[in-house]
């Protein structure tokens, strides 16, 4: 007697989202992913919904880079002024801090046995 294997297929399939345009990635029924002939399983990556959203999301950013353009700036300009906006300001450094790690690397500097000395100092 031979037995017939049947595939079992899940019913659910990941949604790889988009982190770009803050498309969450989770997962969706099968039904909802548009046909891709050029991929091995014949579906697409990410579910209708979330397809439809990404490419809105490339059209408007087009939008945006050639209305930035438009107005003289370059793309150059607008990334690094947008470069510039996340910029963070540095950190005033405490000097008790500053003085701490001056002592902890002048200890990592000792030869073995006078550093092993040194580690058990109250000070340190």
């Amino acid at each position: 007697m031979t037995t017939k294997k049947t595939t079992t297929s899940t019913e659910l399939r990941r949604c790889i989202g988009s982190t770009t345009f803050g498309i969450e990635p989770h997962e969706a029924p099968i039904a909802d992913f548009p046909v891709q002939p050029s991929r091995k399983d014949g579906l697409g990556l990410m579910c209708r919904p979330h397809w439809t959203a990404y490419t809105r999301a490339l059209r408007l950013a087009a939008k945006a880079r050639k209305t930035v353009q438009a107005e003289g700036e370059t793309l150059a300009d607008a990334t690094i002024a947008r470069e510039a906006k996340r910029a963070r300001k540095p950190r005033a450094v405490d000097p008790e801090v500053a003085a701490a790690e001056t002592l902890i690397a002048e200890v990592d500097a000792l030869p073995g046995p006078e550093h092993i000395e040194r580690v058990g100092d109250p000070d340190v």
